[in-house]
């Protein structure tokens, strides 16, 4: 069963809190380049001469992605239309072109030193679109029949951006097609949704998925992302720049767990193509092991808010992590699911069933929901409350997934080293320690 989804500016500009819009001038391409605070808090020019994803295809399971943007021309593959006929590579929406641009957008001009560029920029990205126009009805086949034909296509990351509502749940074809993605040793990435709410939303919730919350530019709880029990990581997810065809400058700015997806799934993609050799299962475990709670203080791994951390995707390609065992360490999807999960996160004799939930299936796009706006007209006014614990009502469902039986719980990371002559990131005052130094985290190894 489908619903229809709400999806209207002033929503939007109610979610994204304080943002400013002037009529100042249209921005140039150099200036969207320098608003992507993430390049310079990740180091990524360090980690792209280790690898930038060459050879693993990503799948992006939204509203289509457009090719043709500047920065993703050469990245996008022909894909396929879930929605009943259609290009893959026509985005009204425009949300799947953003979350394809910040996974292996390329950028333009000479140098290609303008515009968008992603974590994996030399990744491909299989767009497959489930979604037409914004007022569309979502359906569990039409992205159940997606994620089988990212697998049957080569996928080695499949990205959902994606969230159930509160109080859906994921119908018998979405757990049989997450089932036969495991199956087939691909690491599947889903958003815990925008609700503020304190239980992470199917399909991110669902056993073997990695879960994914949003931290702003000083590694804070964005006041919006899910938490809860199962929740895997947190990236950035707060005043994200990406590619939208559907603005006149071709860019816009968003919040939510679908752009911290997005990065998560570059992540996978960059550590998939420096260790082909390792399971997805693998993938996920450095993934986990080399996250790091960074300066905040007395947090013990897995946290209802942070997970295991926040990505870092130079340390989940440089730290000496043993491969670990090949299974999946967030569990595994069974093959006969059928109305409730037979199996949870974690594989441990305590686990958990999943709680039940209400009846329907209610997709949203979980974030990264353009904030259109030209990226000249931008006040950045970057959210830095920090997270108050339990802030958001608690949906009847999302699952009680538990924790990984490895790998071993981490210690309470130290606090994160100076600004090691990072360049500050827009709205964050010098005075500040980029919160996401890459220091190594105490493992408790």
């Amino acid at each position: 069963m489908g619903a229809k989804r709400v999806w209207s500016t002033t929503g939007v500009v109610a979610l994204t809190g304080a943002l400013l819009l002037t009529s100042a001038p249209t921005a140039s391409a150099d200036y969207v380049r320098d608003q992507q605070w993430v390049l310079d808090a990740y180091k990524m020019d360090a980690t792209w001469a280790l690898t930038q994803g060459e050879g693993v295809t990503v799948a992006v399971v939204d509203s289509g992605v457009d090719g043709s943007h500047p920065d993703l021309t050469g990245q996008v593959l022909q894909g396929k239309d879930f929605t009943g006929g259609g290009n893959a590579q026509e985005d009204v929406a425009g949300h799947g072109t953003g979350m394809a641009s910040l996974i292996a957008g390329h950028g333009h001009g000479a140098g290609n030193n303008a515009g968008m560029v992603g974590l994996a920029p030399k990744a491909k990205i299989l767009p497959l679109r489930v979604l037409q126009n914004k007022d569309d009805n979502f359906e569990d086949d039409a992205w159940a029949e997606a994620v089988r034909y990212a697998v049957d296509h080569g996928a080695k990351v499949i990205n959902l951006s994606l969230s159930g509502g509160r109080g859906s749940r994921t119908l018998t074809n979405g757990r049989e097609a997450i089932a036969y993605a495991q199956a087939h040793d691909v690491v599947v990435v889903a958003a815990a949704g925008n609700d503020g709410g304190v239980s992470i939303n199917e399909p991110a919730a669902l056993p073997g998925v990695v879960s994914v919350g949003a931290v702003d530019n000083e590694g804070n709880l964005w006041d919006k992302s899910n938490t809860g029990e199962g929740l895997t990581l947190v990236a950035p997810g707060v005043e994200i720049v990406s590619a939208n065809t559907n603005r006149s400058d071709g860019y816009s700015l968003d919040n939510g767990t679908s752009d911290a997806t997005a990065y998560v799934s570059a992540a996978a993609a960059l550590v998939r193509a420096k260790y082909p050799d390792l399971t997805a299962g693998q993938v996920i475990n450095r993934l986990i092991k080399s996250a790091s709670f960074l300066d905040h203080k007395g947090l013990k791994a897995p946290d209802d808010e942070y997970g295991y951390g926040i990505l870092r995707p130079n340390k989940a390609l440089t730290m000496n992590i043993p491969a670990g065992p090949k299974k999946n360490p967030l569990g595994q999807m069974s093959s006969s699911s059928s109305t409730s999960s037979q199996s949870s996160k974690g594989t441990g004799s305590s686990a958990k069933a999943k709680k039940r939930f209400s009846s329907g299936s209610f997709l949203v796009l979980a974030g990264g929901i353009a904030v259109v706006v030209v990226i000249g007209a931008i006040a950045f006014v970057v959210i830095r409350s920090r997270r108050n614990g339990g802030n958001g009502g608690s949906g009847p469902g999302g699952g009680s997934p538990q924790h990984p039986t490895y790998p071993p719980a981490q210690q309470p990371y130290p606090n994160s080293a100076p600004n090691q002559g990072y360049p500050t990131p827009p709205g964050q005052s010098p005075q500040h320690p980029n919160p996401y130094a890459q220091q190594p985290p105490h493992q408790g190894q």
